[in-house]
């Protein structure tokens, strides 16, 4: 015979937690698109160094600029895809002049 399974007594946080979270699959667009915001994330923190070595680091500011705008735009925060956008322009001014 099976064992029996002791019902786990549910507190109400944790009840309020189970009902505010829906779970759901990502799609491939979404997985694809945290991927990149994840490198393009790593590319902006290690800029900030690289930009004394002939500024190498204005075009990983550019790359994680243009890898992390798909993660942010698909997950609806304006505000980083502003910043992301403002990112791009300086960099690519600084880059031209």
């Amino acid at each position: 015979m099976g064992k029996r399974k002791k019902k786990i007594k549910k507190g109400f946080g944790r009840r309020i937690g189970e009902w505010a979270v829906v779970n759901r699959r990502l799609t491939a667009g979404e997985r694809i698109s945290n991927r990149m915001g994840y490198m393009g994330s790593a590319f902006i923190m290690m800029s900030p160094y690289l930009l004394p070595y002939d500024n190498m680091g204005a075009y990983t500011y550019l790359l994680g600029a243009v890898l992390s705008i798909p993660q942010v735009f698909l997950a609806k925060q304006w505000n980083l895809v502003v910043i992301n956008l403002n990112l791009l322009i300086g960099y690519g001014l600084y880059l031209y002049r």
